[in-house]
């Protein structure tokens, strides 16, 4: 079965207020998916049922060929790398190379347990792939917001996940920070071993490139779902923001504009 994710009528509600309503969705093998939409649309919590960190009020959740709610989400959240909302919270005064290597335990702060060198390997790789390998004797507070984007995702990427969960990896990154870590992404989506991943954003300009489907959403409902190509029109966003959208494709990257500006 190629299915790493598949939401079926899945819908949250707080109160009265349903924050997801009849949400159906997969996710297979070998796709990469971005999620769109507006502040309040449902995007966070979308991604915190796609990790195993919140069960629906109705509907079912398949994640990685478990059920949700019929089975340890302990052990299947190790096999999920989520960077953004979510993610354990990494100790100030933690050494990078700590940081990334307790994920192999699904911890954060390392203690007294001992990893052998084959961890320390890999995790000293996996920084040298994000190109931050010569901060990792530095404290995670002294970095900045993009070398912390880049460590945490090294440590999303330490025990091999299934799947990855992106959620706004470049917010809050300077216009030189955003696109050195987009095309890391890039890269690493043009990997053919790598995992299926779900991205969300604000922004279509922060789409890697080699993203092949988008989720769009509004009220916790879905406005759009398939192939990046025929879901980001003028349209879907259009209808997502409600004020008119035009959405322009340059080479592989997006970018969109009010209608007439």
């Amino acid at each position: 079965m190629d299915e790493v994710l598949a939401l079926r009528d899945v819908g949250v509600r707080r109160g009265s207020a349903w924050i997801l309503a009849d949400v159906t969705w997969t996710v297979r093998l070998g796709e990469q998916w971005v999620i769109l939409g507006p502040n309040g649309a449902g995007k966070s919590t979308l991604m915190s049922i796609a990790a195993g960190r919140m069960f629906p009020t109705e509907g079912v959740v398949d994640i990685l060929g478990e059920r949700l709610g019929r089975t340890d989400t302990s052990e299947l959240r190790t096999r999920i790398g989520v960077v953004g909302a979510g993610s354990p919270a990494i100790p100030p005064r933690e050494r990078v190379r700590d940081a990334v290597v307790t994920a192999a335990y699904g911890i954060t702060g390392r203690w007294r347990e001992s990893y052998d060198a084959g961890d320390l390997a890999r995790a000293d790789a996996l920084l040298g792939r994000l190109g931050i390998a010569e901060l990792a004797d530095r404290r995670y507070g002294t970095l900045s917001d993009g070398e912390r984007k880049r460590a945490q995702i090294a440590r999303a990427l330490m025990a091999d996940p299934e799947l990855c969960l992106w959620d706004e990896p470049a917010a809050g990154l300077d216009l030189g920070a955003r696109e050195d870590l987009l095309a890391r992404l890039t890269r690493m989506a043009a990997d053919p071993l790598a995992p299926a991943t779900v991205l969300v954003t604000h922004h279509v300009e922060e789409i890697p490139q080699g993203t092949t489907h988008a989720l769009v959403l509004r009220g916790g409902r879905v406005v759009a779902m398939g192939p990046i190509d025929e879901t980001l029109s003028d349209d879907t966003l259009s209808v997502a923001y409600a004020t008119p959208i035009r959405v322009f494709r340059v080479g592989e990257r997006w970018t969109a504009q009010a209608s007439g500006a």
